[in-house]
């Protein structure tokens, strides 16, 4: 199991006077996402809360108000759905679809360590539809930039979902990037994302 970032425990307190914090999820570079309840919709919702360190970045903050605003417009049945972004007493916070499940990286590791591999056609099937998420990010002028096995989210049906648009990029002619920087996963670059 995971743990929490130490800076902040976030269970049991409720952001944004709505969502309660039931469990910690994960954490990556920027954020910690934590499984909570909203109790006007009566669902369970994911809260991604961006890292204090971030949020006295002006430059970062816009950015991500930015790509959560164009990522809540994707309506795909393989992109995870983002229904909120705020922020209360210098906490921002996106709340976004909760999949229970694993995600993909995990699903292939249970396997590996069973001395297994997802079979062929199961590999086809999620890949497929994954590229067909993709491309429909790229019709809406958005590049995902760290497509990865732990972006891929497996729910209870096993529809592939991707999830952390964290390091997206707009094509709008915004690059929010430093120029030659290198955004995402080194072992899931494409060539040229490494080139720089």
């Amino acid at each position: 199991m995971p743990k929490p970032n130490p800076q902040i425990d976030w269970i049991g307190q409720t952001i944004g006077n709505r969502y309660k914090i039931e469990s910690f999820i994960g954490q990556g570079g920027m954020s910690s996402v934590y499984k909570a309840a909203d109790p006007n919709l009566s669902r369970t919702v994911a809260i991604k809360v961006i890292h204090p360190h971030l949020s006295n970045d002006p430059q970062f903050l816009r950015r991500f108000e930015h790509e959560a605003a164009a990522v809540a417009r994707l309506r795909h049945p393989n992109i995870i759905q983002v229904y909120d972004f705020n922020h209360e007493n210098n906490v921002y916070y996106m709340v976004m679809e909760y999949i229970p499940g694993q995600d993909l990286k995990e699903q292939l590791k249970s396997l590996s360590s069973k001395h297994q591999r997802l079979p062929l056609a199961e590999t086809v099937r999620i890949m497929g539809a994954v590229c067909e998420a993709v491309s429909y990010a790229h019709e809406q002028n958005m590049i995902h930039r760290d497509l990865k096995p732990a972006n891929i989210m497996i729910n209870p049906q096993g529809q592939p979902i991707l999830t952390d648009f964290g390091v997206a990029k707009m094509l709008d002619g915004l690059d929010h990037t430093v120029t030659g920087a290198i955004i995402g996963t080194a072992k899931y670059l494409s060539p040229e994302q490494a080139k720089g």
